[in-house]
């Protein structure tokens, strides 16, 4: 027997997401088709009469669910087999990435949305100590929130006024303005590492994710606070869902093979998506090959395509903000290898002037340009790396690892300055 969920983008019916024999059926619907404002879900689903089948539909929508352990639990909670995306989509789909809703029904109208409650300090404490049992807070109060990637996080309510914050979970059918992220077990450090990158990535002038740190006084919990990018923040206070997509998603590639060895995109289909999708691409190639460089110098090896992502919200998409940035190589138990090669090289220390040369070409890129700005971001993030681990210890809001990670950053920033101001040996 089928099943079907109704798929609304920016508040209207966009389509019906079916389940037929176990595999996903995804059409537009007539009305949404004809209408001015139209648009399409995704790249690898463009507006058209006939459906998407399993293979197509797929990429997308188990795109917007939680992966990993994070998905094992989610499924186990549900009483659903954790293959089953549609399933997980009818219990986490109601407030998802981008502007994306799915709902068995119609959408929640304005009148019967309630208002959000601000939780105390006690509450807050409560739910982080919560979130590793029942991720997402799934089944509490008709709470339906997804989110991707394998890390416990959950989508918020956040507002800050009077040198207090406030953040209360979003209410059914409402969006969501921030992603709270609780301290990952077995990655000391983790809330500030991920602060202090994307701290030093807008530092260094790349689009980056606003990340704050916040710390609970009566507990001492201390969590991070992520602006998100795909919210349009008015200045009354309502938000607006802006659309996006991940890389993978644009492509059609399902969230299992996110990474390139095991057969994800690699940088050159990165930078090819890009230059098809956007209009003007220059801008946006030149932010992209930032955020590759950055990345890289900042080990972060799990910047895979999944954490690369199309914002929607002229007439044509640009590269989202630069998020999920953290440095793993700075953690001994975690790969040394890059998500997407660089020149045929997953490992950093592999890198020579030729690699860079090798990944410029593949890209479409020149290879002057290419090693011209490794140079500059480079020496950018030497001059910035320590004095940003000093202005977060001074606010109290310091940790151990920040200094290793420094450590690590000038390292790769010397070593790069060096091979590349020298003949490839």
């Amino acid at each position: 027997m089928a099943r079907q969920l109704s798929v609304f983008l920016f508040g209207r019916k966009a389509g019906i997401l079916r389940q037929e024999d176990g595999r996903l059926r995804f059409s537009y619907d007539q009305a949404w088709l004809t209408a001015p404002e139209a648009a399409a879900l995704s790249q690898s689903l463009p507006l058209r009469a006939e459906s998407f089948d399993d293979r197509a539909s797929r990429p997308f929508f188990a795109g917007l669910l939680p992966e990993g352990d994070l998905r094992d639990r989610l499924a186990k909670i549900l009483h659903v087999s954790r293959q089953n995306d549609f399933a997980l989509l009818d219990g986490l789909g109601g407030e998802c990435a981008g502007a994306v809703t799915l709902e068995e029904g119609e959408e929640p109208t304005a009148a019967q949305l309630s208002g959000p409650h601000w939780l105390n300090d006690e509450e807050l404490t409560r739910l982080l100590e919560t979130l590793p049992r029942r991720p997402m807070m799934v089944g509490e109060a008709g709470l339906r929130l997804s989110l991707a990637g394998a890390q416990d996080k959950l989508p918020v309510l956040a507002e800050e006024g009077g040198g207090r914050l406030r953040v209360a979970l979003p209410p059914r059918g409402a969006p969501s303005s921030h992603i709270l992220k609780p301290e990952i077990a077995n990655i000391p450090g983790s809330v500030q590492n991920e602060a202090y990158c994307l701290t030093l990535a807008a530092a260094c002038g790349l689009m980056a994710a606003k990340a704050v740190i916040h710390k609970i006084p009566s507990s001492g919990r201390t969590f991070l606070l992520v602006k998100r990018y795909d919210r349009l923040h008015r200045p009354d206070g309502r938000l607006d869902r802006l659309h996006q997509e991940d890389f993978c998603q644009a492509l059609g590639i399902a969230p299992e093979y996110k990474y390139q060895n095991e057969g994800g995109p690699d940088l050159a289909a990165c930078f090819g998506l890009l230059r098809s999708a956007a209009r003007p691409s220059a801008p946006e190639i030149l932010r992209l090959l930032d955020g590759v460089i950055f990345n890289a110098l900042a080990g972060n090896n799990d910047a895979h395509a999944k954490n690369f992502s199309l914002l929607y919200g002229q007439q044509y998409p640009t590269l989202a903000s630069l998020y999920d940035v953290m440095c793993t190589a700075v953690y001994p138990h975690l790969s040394d290898k890059m998500a997407m090669k660089i020149g045929g090289k997953y490992r950093f220390d592999d890198l020579f002037p030729r690699h860079w040369e090798s990944f410029a070409q593949s890209a479409g890129l020149s290879p002057a340009q290419v090693k011209k700005r490794v140079l500059q971001m480079a020496d950018l993030m030497l001059r910035r790396a320590h004095k940003l681990v000093y202005d977060l210890t001074a606010s109290g809001l310091g940790h151990d690892i920040l200094d290793r990670i420094a450590a690590l950053i000038e390292e790769r920033c010397a070593l790069s300055i060096k091979r590349l101001k020298r003949e490839d040996p």
